[in-house]
């Protein structure tokens, strides 16, 4: 699992690139005291419309709170730490 550390302000742009870029098989968004907020499986090539739940989902998240961890489980299985 990849985690990445961002504030509210780059969650869904940073969402957004990760869904771009298609390994991505699972989302999980946890708040600064590490709370589960959101635990999404991504479906390979899903886009469009069948994304809008989880964007209606990221977008109630964001007023809880202003840092937040990205885990992501991708298919390739390579594991990284990044902070933004």
């Amino acid at each position: 699992m990849e985690e990445i550390k961002v504030n509210a302000g780059k969650l869904k742009q940073t969402l957004k690139d990760l869904i771009r870029e298609g390994n991505v098989r699972r989302v999980v968004i946890r708040n600064a005291q590490g709370r589960t907020l959101l635990d999404m499986p991504l479906a390979a090539g899903v886009a469009g419309a069948l994304l809008m739940p989880f964007w209606a989902a990221v977008a109630g998240i964001v007023a809880l709170a202003k840092e937040f961890t990205v885990s992501v489980e991708r298919d390739s299985g390579s594991s990284l730490t990044k902070t933004d």
